[in-house]
């Protein structure tokens, strides 16, 4: 893994396994990522905080490790996770961190494709 190019961490994209979606957008250091493997729970470092945590070590909401892929310039990961607990994975009481904001009036063509 290239943990050079952010300064010691690399960007953990979260999925839920089951559904495809899109929970949550991490940081993990190396010893982040080996605690994640070596446990099969999401570990994270915390860049406000400068120390590892596991997701849902006060809540409870725990992230489950099904399968983690490295992207191909070995700089990002993508968990793919099992919800455990109440399933809320952001601080703020939500299933996911991501929400709505702005949704595009009509689809982008494909890549290396036409509109139609």
């Amino acid at each position: 893994m290239d943990f050079d190019k952010l300064g010691g961490l690399i960007p953990a994209v979260v999925q839920d396994d089951s559904s495809g979606e899109v929970l949550m957008v991490g940081f993990m250091n190396p010893e982040a990522l080996e605690r994640t493997r070596s446990t099969g729970y999401a570990t994270f470092f915390s860049r406000s905080r400068e120390r590892l945590w596991m997701k849902g070590e006060t809540s409870g909401n725990q992230l489950r490790v099904t399968s983690l892929f490295v992207d191909c310039d070995d700089d990002t990961v993508l968990l793919k996770v099992t919800r455990l607990g109440e399933g809320n994975v952001c601080h703020t009481g939500q299933r996911s961190c991501f929400r709505a904001t702005w949704v595009a009036a009509t689809a982008a063509p494909a890549a290396g494709g036409t509109e139609s």
